[in-house]
């Protein structure tokens, strides 16, 4: 008869299905969004920063938002932008939105009309989306000579010099403050070509992993804040007082990271005591 082999403890552990590695994590990440367990997260200077630059627009001045991300980042950086959005209509702040991804604008403005409708404002005389225009680069120079010779109509088609929010806009000189939203290198053409070259006053939202690469903005006093990733977001929503996903969504974050911080330990004492047995039956 073949000899009977006993997996110890680790190696048995070794060989559970992956599906039910995927399953504990979707109970980890879901439970505590289903609970809401969320609370206020203390805000860090950078956040501050970028809150004060917004809370110091007075009414009628121009915020520009530029949606540069995707769907693949909109967990992180959806939740910031609704909280920027709401900051400025609460003091009643002319929201213009444009965009650098053509795939992230409708997210951009989904949440621009979801905002909007919680306020009494109106499309055209409040806030407005430009929509896209190729170019990043280009795109950027040409706006600090003529806003409207790169956006002549908005998203819908109707024509800039028809919509009162602007009427007295013409280029970076008339926009009291840029906020963008990014997933990738868009923030350093914002910096080189619109903030070095017109002197354009300007922050960023950006993802977690993307935020390291702008501190060097925000120590030169380059930009005026940095809202880096869903912690950021969370941070933002205590400022402005608007608990959101931001806040809902970071205990399932850490929940997430605990998790694989454990499996990570788990896995390495599995390895050793395995190796170990293999060695001593040699």
């Amino acid at each position: 008869m073949p000899e009977i082999v006993r997996k110890s403890f680790w190696e048995r552990l070794n060989d559970i299905d992956r599906r039910i590695i995927f399953l504990i994590l979707l109970v980890t990440v879901t439970l505590p969004l289903l609970l809401d367990l969320g609370g206020e997260i203390p805000p860090t200077s950078p956040v501050i920063r970028a809150h004060a630059a917004v809370e110091g627009l007075r009414p009628g001045d121009h915020l520009m938002v530029s949606i540069d991300f995707d769907a693949t980042s909109a967990p992180e950086l959806m939740p910031m932008l609704r909280a920027v959005l709401r900051q400025a209509f609460a003091k009643d702040v002319k929201v213009i939105m444009l965009g650098h991804l053509a795939i992230g604008l409708p997210l951009g403005h989904m949440a621009l009309e979801q905002i909007a409708a919680e306020y009494d404002v109106e499309y055209g005389v409040d806030y407005v989306d430009l929509g896209y225009r190729p170019g990043f680069q280009a795109v950027m120079i040409a706006m600090g000579r003529s806003i409207e010779d790169v956006f002549a109509t908005d998203y819908q088609g109707t024509p800039v010099s028809e919509l009162p929010i602007m009427q007295n806009v013409r280029s970076y000189d008339d926009v009291e403050l840029l906020f963008g939203f990014e997933h990738g290198a868009v923030i350093d053409y914002w910096v080189r070509y619109t903030q070095a070259r017109f002197g354009q006053k300007m922050a960023f939202g950006t993802t977690a992993v993307m935020a390291p690469d702008a501190y060097p903005y925000l120590q030169a006093d380059q930009i005026e804040g940095l809202v880096g990733g869903l912690k950021g977001a969370a941070e933002y929503e205590t400022l402005i007082g608007r608990p959101g996903l931001g806040t809902r969504g970071m205990p399932a974050q850490e929940w997430a990271h605990l998790l694989v911080i454990g499996f990570i330990v788990v896995g390495n004492i599995g390895h050793y005591f395995t190796r170990k047995k293999r060695e001593g039956g040699r």
